[in-house]
């Protein structure tokens, strides 16, 4: 006979919530992950795509270019939204987006598919990328609350890092190499979808929401940790939008590799080390995390620009591994700054503006870098881009430094 709480001296109400709580945390994070692993699927793919269809490196960043306008319409569109309908409804959308991104994968045949899947990942992964973070710091229960940042964002650059290590293991020892994986994401959304299905609210809805498109706006108290987030955000999200879109070519045509499941655990590397730099910044004082995680960006940086210049694979993970974990560090205490600084019900719309900042410096140097690729070759632009991105680390670390001291002085 099943014995309730009441009937067994061993198991309270509360530890029962407790419990609940803990299961509604990992749904959502989970949720978010698997999310998330749909917007990189195509990285490995894209040597497979330009085979078939012809075109070339400069081709690859503009599809990635309209990823990331997709990501920042939905953060200005309805980055608020959540705030206003809840957090599951629109978690439920971004689900959604991911599935039909992921169908069209399955049915084109053309570039122009290619950019409208990507347009509609995007959407998915803006709708997602401020929601999620949200809803797991607000769904963590007592003991987590402390951690529940670094799940969010942990969740989010894990899943990022599994795309490609997934599409990169289907497409190169399981059959059709470049549908299989799409195939899998859309199982995995599924059972993301019955598991928010299941899952309670984690915001009080207003009477009456009020729905507008949102403009770029921060409140004030937020403004003071806004600013070195960005401007760190700058260096480090470059980076990933290195990674995930140009890597795969510059492994291929410098390094001569061109294996699926080497150039996807490489773009795994990047995000793996995130995570570790995002699990290591509390144990760096608040005034040095932002200064560190810029300086090991820098070395990280100077890594990838001599694995380029000398072919060779190990600095190229090397400096995946520590520019990851110097964008890890700057991220989440960025991150962490920002919605701890946010008014209750503008969290959503504060988190969203910052992701605007962070996929705007993930996509236009790249664009900049493939727009440059049929003038001066991708050797020679990866290299310079390389160089660009460690000056600009170095002027986020001074400016910060700067915006710490005249804060001290007020």
């Amino acid at each position: 006979m099943t014995r309730t709480p009441a009937q067994d001296p061993g198991v309270t109400d509360d530890t029962c919530n407790d419990r609940r709580a803990r299961t509604r945390f990992w749904l959502i994070a989970l949720a978010f992950l698997i999310t998330m692993i749909g917007t990189t699927l195509p990285t490995p793919l894209y040597a497979l795509y330009q085979q078939h269809l012809g075109f070339g490196p400069t081709w690859v960043t503009l599809i990635f270019a309209i990823y990331a306008a997709g990501v920042i319409f939905a953060l200005l569109a309805v980055g608020s939204w959540s705030d206003q309908l809840g957090r599951r409804p629109m978690l439920l959308a971004g689900l959604a987006m991911g599935a039909l991104s992921a169908l069209i994968f399955l049915c084109t045949d053309s570039i122009g598919g290619l950019l409208v899947g990507r347009l509609i990942s995007g959407f998915s992964a803006g709708i997602m990328t401020g929601t999620g973070t949200v809803a797991v710091i607000e769904a963590a229960p007592k003991r987590w609350q402390g951690n529940a940042t670094l799940v969010a964002t942990a969740a989010n650059m894990l899943g990022l890092g599994l795309g490609p290590l997934l599409a990169g293991l289907t497409s190169q020892f399981l059959p059709w190499p470049v549908h299989l994986a799409f195939v899998v994401h859309l199982v995995l959304l599924l059972a993301a979808t019955a598991a928010i299905l299941s899952v309670g609210e984690t915001v009080q809805r207003p009477a009456k929401p009020r729905l507008a498109f949102q403009r770029p706006s921060l409140p004030a108290a937020v403004r003071g940790p806004f600013i070195p987030a960005a401007i760190a955000g700058l260096a480090g999200f470059s980076v990933t939008g290195l990674f995930t879109s140009l890597v795969p070519s510059i492994m291929r045509q410098v390094m001569g590799h061109d294996g699926g499941v080497v150039i996807g655990a490489v773009i795994f590397v990047l995000f793996a080390g995130s995570v570790v730099g995002q699990a290591w910044v509390r144990r760096i004082r608040d005034s040095a995390q932002m200064s560190i995680g810029c300086s090991v960006l820098i070395v990280g940086v100077a890594c990838l620009g001599m694995s380029i210049a000398s072919a060779q694979l190990w600095l190229l993970v090397l400096g995946g591994a520590l520019s990851g974990i110097g964008q890890g560090l700057t991220f989440r205490a960025g991150m962490g700054a920002v919605a701890n600084a946010a008014p209750a019900g503008q969290k959503a719309g504060v988190t969203s503006a910052l992701f605007i900042v962070y996929y705007l410096s993930m996509s236009v140097p790249v664009i900049a870098v493939g727009v440059s690729i049929p003038q001066f070759g991708l050797h020679h632009s990866a290299e310079f881009f390389s160089v660009l991105v460690a000056l600009v680390a170095v002027v986020a670390m001074v400016s910060m430094n700067v915006v710490r001291a005249r804060a001290s002085n007020v």
